[in-house]
């Protein structure tokens, strides 16, 4: 898979991009939102090296986004403040802690730049998905096709879902395999998100925790990097089969 093989758009500058950074995430999907109820259930080789499918860079005119929810997000309080790290001791911190609430935060990653659309939001029903992507049209130029990358939750072909997509034909759906949300880049951004803000965080409150996300995405956006696939899809495909014969070997 190299980036060579996917067509450039005129005025567009791409040879920063790394190869295999070409999308295993849409290279492994084939449905749309006129085919929202359907997505593959596995990955299969044909389905990781099929550099037709789908969007494999983002041209002129259409806009990629990679959309999952990071649901359940909890406000955590610890039963007594955190020590701050010293010579010959490290930080403290108590093993017990309070709960004050959680929130979900929608998230929606450009592959290309790196710029992360994000919304908090109390629950991740599909009203609130519908929420989410009223945000993502605001913020999209309304001269770009949007594609989102998603996996095949229910909550993202509800008939309230399916009816907004059809008032709305520049959105198109794409499901990543059952199983594979991994293949996902915004994946990797909740990662960052929580280990710079959120894994040692200390809120009184669900609002205090909406804060520090909203912080860390302001931040982020003000000097984004996209993330580069380091592993190309045989490398992928070779763990997989190794991690097979493993289990069966374990079963046996």
């Amino acid at each position: 898979m190299h980036y060579s093989a996917a067509p450039r758009s005129p005025g567009k500058d791409f040879s920063g991009v790394p190869r295999t950074h070409q999308f295993l995430v849409t290279l492994m999907v084939h449905t749309n939102k006129t085919n929202a109820t359907t997505a593959p259930t596995t990955a299969s080789p044909t389905s990781v090296t099929d550099t037709d499918s789908v969007v494999a860079i983002p041209r002129d005119g259409q806009h990629v986004l990679c959309m999952d929810e990071k649901s359940s997000v909890q406000a955590l309080d610890r039963t007594q403040p955190s020590l701050p790290m010293k010579p010959g001791r490290a930080q403290t911190m108590t093993h017990d802690y309070k709960r004050n609430g959680t929130a979900t935060l929608f998230a929606a990653l450009d592959v290309l730049t790196g710029k992360v659309i994000g919304q908090c939001l109390p629950r991740h029903r599909h009203t609130e998905f519908v929420k989410f992507l009223r945000t993502i049209d605001r913020e999209v130029p309304e001269e770009l096709a949007v594609h989102l990358i998603c996996d095949n939750y229910a909550t993202h072909k509800h008939e309230s879902v399916r009816a907004w997509l059809d008032k709305h034909p520049r959105f198109h759906l794409h499901f990543t395999p059952t199983s594979s949300s991994w293949l996902n880049l915004v994946e990797r951004w909740f990662r960052e998100l929580t280990d710079k803000a959120l894994r040692r965080g200390v809120f009184h409150s669900v609002p205090d925790l909406i804060a520090k996300i909203e912080d860390y995405l302001a931040a982020h956006n003000n000097d984004p990097k996209p993330f580069v696939w380091t592993a190309t899809a045989d490398d992928i495909l070779a763990k997989v089969a190794r991690g097979r014969v493993a289990l069966q070997a374990v079963n046996q």
